[in-house]
Order: C-alpha cells, then structure tokens, then sequence
C-alpha cells in the first residue's frame, strides 16, 4: 500500500475519537511534513507516520503502539511507517530509532504538545502570537506542560542533528501553518 493521506486519516477517524488526540496528530503531521521538506524526504511518507503514529491510543492504551502496528501491517503500510511507529516509544516496544525518520518522529512528538500549552496560555490562544522565545520561557518551568518531557525533546533534537531552538522553530513554523485545523488560531480566547 501506498502511504496516502486520505487513507491515514480514515483510520486515524475510526480508531480515534477524542479531538484532543486528533489535533496532536495533526500536529505531528504538520511538524514531520516540514522535516520531510527539510531533509529531502517523501513528504507523505513522513506526514503519515506523523498523523498514525498515536491512532491505537484510545482504544489500546495498555497495548499501544503494538496494537497499532499490528493493524498497519495488516493493512499493508509501509513499513518504513510500521518502524517509526513502534520507535517512537522504543522505550514500551523495545524498537530502536534506526531512521531519520524514526529520529525526526520521537523528535517531534512531545515538542507539539508543549507548543499547544504555550499557545493556550496566551491570552488570544492564538499559536501565530507564539515565538521561540515564549517556548523558551516556559521551558524553565517544570511544572508548566509536564508531560511534554524535555529531556525527551533534547535528545530528540540531538539525534537528527538540529540545535534544540532551531527545532522548536521548524514545529513551531509548521503548527502555525494549520493553526485552524488546531483550533489554536483565536477562537479558544474568552
């Protein structure tokens, strides 16, 4: 099978109902299609590990990312795909991060979600009125996003060869560009 959009969000709507969850999908697409872009890689390739890589979550929590790549494989995905599924969280699978783009997914992936909480905290909920430096202030604080793990997002940046705030500037970059589909573009603000 080829890695499609359209066919990833199928499966990503059918296994995963909380929009929440969606978003952050949508928001590790957005991040992995600007590495794609970036490194020279196959941008849907990319963007669809990006949008499946947490589709099990809701439904197999305790078996997740082993139930979803299970279903991948059983689908025929790629299985460029199927490893950097079971890599981003190489610590429950046991799967070493061998690729870029196994590497670029973990890099991506809790820096979307300490970005979305810099962006909801901001009195317009806007993601355009963040910048690097509204993430870097946040950073310091621990108890701020805490399970968008910092050191994680250190070695993540560290292993595909890009200075940490560089990085938080290429996801940030590319968040901004759907920040509607984010629901991150004014219309949280009171």
């Amino acid at each position: 099978m080829e890695a499609s959009r359209e066919k990833a969000w199928q499966l990503l709507t059918e296994y995963t109902e909380n929009p929440n969850l969606v978003k952050h999908m949508l928001a590790v697409e957005a991040g992995m299609r600007a590495y794609a872009r970036r490194f020279g890689e196959d941008e849907e390739v990319w963007a669809a590990a990006g949008l499946l890589h947490d589709f099990d979550y809701e439904r197999f929590p305790d078996e997740h990312p082993m139930a979803g790549a299970r279903l991948l494989r059983e689908q025929g995905w790629p299985e460029e795909i199927v490893h950097a599924v079971l890599s981003h969280a190489a610590e429950r699978t046991g799967v070493a991060r061998e690729s870029l783009l196994d590497r670029v997914l973990f890099a991506v992936d809790d820096l979307t979600g300490l970005i979305t909480a810099v962006a909801l905290v901001r009195p317009s909920r806007d993601i355009r009125d963040v910048e690097v430096k509204s993430v870097k202030n946040k950073w310091k604080d621990r108890r701020f996003a805490a399970g968008a793990h910092r050191e994680a997002i250190e070695e993540g940046a560290a292993a595909i060869g890009v200075e940490l705030w560089e990085h938080v500037g290429i996801v940030l970059e590319a968040m901004k560009g759907i920040a509607a589909e984010l629901e991150l573009d004014g219309r949280l603000a009171a």
